[in-house]
């Protein structure tokens, strides 16, 4: 019988990651209608009417993707008012995100209350996504980075896992990070073994999401990292950087890598803070 997680303790070696994924089938199941949508997608055989009718199962998953097809996000000159017209105008991997990204916040509106703010989490995300994605825009890059936005949106995920999962832990690493010169990963990793980045990780290869997205979580940390998405995470840093207006001297390495200007770097933050209101109430309405 598992051991019930009220009972472990900081510095408890009994904990793995495995352990927050047992016993919680909400959890470890991956988003369903991301998956089916995924499964008409990969076949040949099916129209982007086919993929359409996936998501108009769910009247209120298709309001809000096509609130988010018409808002600045895209910029579309005229009105799309059908999935399978918005699928033909923006591609079939870019609703495939917005899916997944619409089908995890409300897979994670149960959080216990009074352990984190879903409001602030969701709304540092959607900034991170925002800024990941105007960074992308300027970005000459060998990877794809159709994904990035969706990267951006859930590279701290791992944190709502410790949150749903150990709640009592979560706040009260939470109470010690506020206090403490170290960085949350590495205060996680001294107390828990593990840090959120690795849960988060974790979480997505659970699901069998694409691995630009597991593997950007993963390597968030690793900033030295040369390997597959290596180029896809250091945009989601930067951006989570920009997101939070962390703008010291450190950053114009970063900036340079990216061959991003002060004139750039304005019409990045302009762009963010212009489509942020309405997009985050699109994604997280409130509640």
């Amino acid at each position: 019988m598992n051991k019930p997680y009220s009972s472990f303790s900081l510095n408890s070696n009994d904990l793995t990651i495995s352990d927050l994924f047992k016993g919680d089938l909400q959890l470890s199941s991956p988003p369903a209608i991301y998956f089916q949508l995924k499964k008409v997608i990969d076949d040949p055989n099916k129209t982007m009417a086919d993929a359409g009718s996936v998501i108009d199962k769910d009247p209120g998953l298709t309001m809000r993707l096509l609130k988010l097809v018409n808002s600045a996000f895209f910029g579309f000159p005229s009105q799309i008012s059908t999935i399978s017209r918005a699928i033909s105008i923006i591609g079939t991997q870019e609703l495939q995100n917005l899916v997944l990204g619409t089908l995890i916040i409300e897979k994670f509106s149960n959080v216990p209350t009074g352990t984190i703010s879903l409001n602030d989490y969701w709304a540092q995300s959607v900034r991170t996504a925002l800024a990941a994605k105007e960074i992308s825009k300027r970005t000459q890059s060998a990877e794809k980075l159709e994904t990035i936005f969706i990267c951006g949106l859930l590279h701290e995920i791992g944190k709502l896992v410790l949150y749903r999962r150990i709640p009592e832990l979560a706040r009260e690493i939470s109470l010690l990070i506020e206090s403490s010169d170290e960085t949350d990963s590495a205060l996680e990793r001294r107390l828990l073994g593990f840090d959120h980045y690795q849960v988060g990780s974790e979480l997505s290869r659970l699901w069998k999401l694409p691995d630009v997205i597991t593997e950007s979580i993963a390597q968030h940390n690793a900033p030295y990292n040369t390997g597959p998405f290596s180029e896809t995470a250091a945009i989601v840093r930067l951006a989570v950087k920009l997101s939070k207006m962390e703008l010291e001297d450190s950053i114009d390495k970063e900036l340079d890598r990216f061959n991003i200007s002060q004139s750039i770097l304005v019409k990045i933050m302009d762009s963010v803070h212009d489509q942020f209101e309405e997009i985050f109430a699109i994604f997280y309405p409130k509640r």
